[in-house]
């Protein structure tokens, strides 16, 4: 992992105190809440429904077990004893009191975090692989990479007030475990005549308006990384809109002047700016490598894993699910479900943190990951302490074994907390998953992503679920709309919208509806959802949904 410099603790802890002197006078009166503002969103700090939000920083999804129980005692210390893992790999809290957040925010910095440029029109939090570094599928490890952009986007002079927000995701596997083709930039490793560079996307994003990404440049040098991006985004900062916001993100500016235009202009722009990168990047590269060499792996017999497989059904469902392939045979990759039945998705207690934090110490070398899918991950695990591992989760609420499953739904908060929201997503969220729990039908099921989002901005990657669900106020009642068929992977595609929305009372039985229709018409337990709806298409999805409209069409 990377450690701080003393340049960083430095530069956070003045950043820390300019805040406390700004929420002093924020108290005090002397800065009304639209001076406040600005200042505010520098540092995390968002103003919800009920009460300030604070968005703490994951960098590139990776924590220590010291972090994770710092995060714990934040929670218990200044709020009310849980956080919430985001889509982002963030950490928000909802329940702080201004007075309290220069403590916290403190309180981060002892163990190397800060909530800087999580918030605002600025480039935010590099998002990455969550499997970085441990699958077994992987080209390298893309974390030094995230680090570096880090460090170059991190209080960037020309990029602090920029048309709108700006997102970066990477990974290093062909597999696309990190939506890279739904951000702004996503970059994806890839490899040409033994040499390592970066496939670019360019102008992906959802919110109203969504987009997938589009290829800007097949195969960029790893060496011209950091000049390529910065010339992406300068054009952006100077060509895109700030007339009106809702067109501000650089996927209107790909799409309003076309990705041909865009690359000559992106061309000459890094043809100005390679010059003056004269290989201090690629040596901090070399650093950030080294600081993220691979552990030295456990060597022992599986048998105590083999042995509880194979004699323990419980055990053998969660292995099933919750465990993915490491690049050494004789480990696996933990995922730890966040999505208990009737849990609020991504929510993790005090408690739930400090046994993360510890089985990370005791079994995975004291690292852990947050997922986008807002789960954690155990990038590192013997298969000889599995079982013992299964056993301390199930001790937490921590063991369900529905990783990829149907209940295991990615939600925003929606109008629980979020002033933006026009419907609730959390409660939808919990009665889905206990309703597949109930009918004991997500096994049988397989893989399918269910994602929840409570307005247009889409914080729940609706778009790009198998099943997606919008909720939208109607002449205030709230109304959900479900889309089919998307896909946040390699083979990224956004959902198609089904027809009218459902009131909540029905909207769970909308998408049992939708299950069980694919259950009748799959021509095997080895078709996925997302299989069957690109083989038949939306037609018999839309029939089981909206039977009289679609009696009445035939009629016709």
């Amino acid at each position: 992992m990377y450690r701080y410099s003393d340049f960083d603790a430095a530069f956070v802890a003045t950043r820390n105190r300019q805040f406390r002197a700004q929420v002093e006078r924020r108290i005090d009166g002397s800065l009304t809440e639209d001076e406040f503002k600005p200042l505010r969103l520098m540092n995390g700090l968002y103003l919800q429904l009920h009460a300030y939000m604070l968005r703490v920083a994951v960098p590139y999804g990776t924590l220590s077990s010291a972090q994770m129980r710092q995060l714990a005692y934040i929670a218990e210390r200044w709020d009310k004893g849980y956080g919430h893992f985001t889509t982002r790999q963030n950490i928000q809290y909802n329940w702080p009191t201004l007075g309290d957040v220069p403590d916290m925010l403190d309180a981060l910095a002892e163990v190397q975090m800060h909530a800087i440029q999580t918030s605002g029109n600025t480039i935010r939090n590099v998002t990455a692989d969550h499997f970085a570094g441990a699958a077994a599928d992987e080209i390298a490890d893309p974390r030094p990479v995230a680090e570096l952009i880090r460090q170059w986007s991190t209080d960037h002079p020309e990029f602090q007030f920029m048309p709108r927000k700006f997102k970066i995701a990477i990974t290093g596997s062909p597999n696309d475990r990190a939506v890279t083709r739904a951000h702004d930039i996503g970059l994806r490793m890839v490899e040409q005549d033994g040499a390592r560079g970066f496939e670019v996307l360019v102008g992906g994003g959802l919110g109203r308006t969504p987009m997938i990404g589009k290829v800007i440049t097949e195969f960029l040098p790893e060496a011209d990384l950091l000049p390529y991006l910065e010339a992406i985004v300068s054009v952006w900062n100077l060509i895109g809109r700030r007339d009106n916001k809702y067109k501000a993100r650089i996927k209107i500016t790909v799409h309003e002047h076309g990705i041909d235009e865009i690359r000559r202009l992106v061309d000459a722009r890094f043809a100005e700016l390679r010059p003056a990168f004269g290989g201090v990047d690629q040596q901090m590269l070399a650093e950030f490598r080294a600081q993220f060499a691979s552990p030295v792996l456990k060597s022992a017999p599986t048998d105590a894993y083999d042995t509880a497989y194979a004699k323990d059904p419980v055990f053998r469902s969660w292995a099933d699910t919750n465990l993915t392939a490491h690049r050494d045979p004789d480990h696996a990759i933990v995922q730890i479900s966040l999505k208990a039945h009737g849990a609020t998705p991504g929510d993790a207690s005090a408690d739930q943190m400090r046994a993360m934090a510890d089985l990370a110490e005791h079994y995975g070398h004291g690292e852990l990951r947050v997922s986008h899918e807002q789960n954690i991950v155990l990038p590192h695990v013997h298969k000889s302490d599995l079982p013992q591992i299964h056993a301390i989760l199930q001790q937490h609420t921590l063991a369900t074994a529905n990783i990829g499953l149907i209940s295991d739904i990615i939600a925003c908060p929606g109008m629980d907390y979020c002033a933006l929201a026009t419907a609730r997503s959390i409660p939808i969220a919990q009665e889905i998953a206990t309703r597949f729990d109930d009918l004991k039908l997500e096994h049988e099921i397989g893989d399918l992503k269910i994602k929840i989002s409570g307005c247009i901005n889409a914080c729940g990657h609706h778009h790009v679920g198998h099943i997606g669900i919008l909720g939208l106020d109607r002449a205030g009642v709230e109304n959900y709309q479900i889309t089919l068929g998307g896909d946040h992977t390699e083979t990224a595609a956004l959902g198609a919208r089904t027809g009218p929305g459902f009131p909540a009372e029905e909207i769970v039985g909308a998408v049992e509806t939708i299950v069980h229709t694919y259950l009748d018409i799959r021509e095997s337990r080895e078709e996925t959802f997302i299989d069957t709806f690109r083989r038949t298409g939306m037609a018999p999805f839309k029939a089981a949904l909206y039977p009289e409209k679609e009696a009445a069409r035939n009629a016709a």
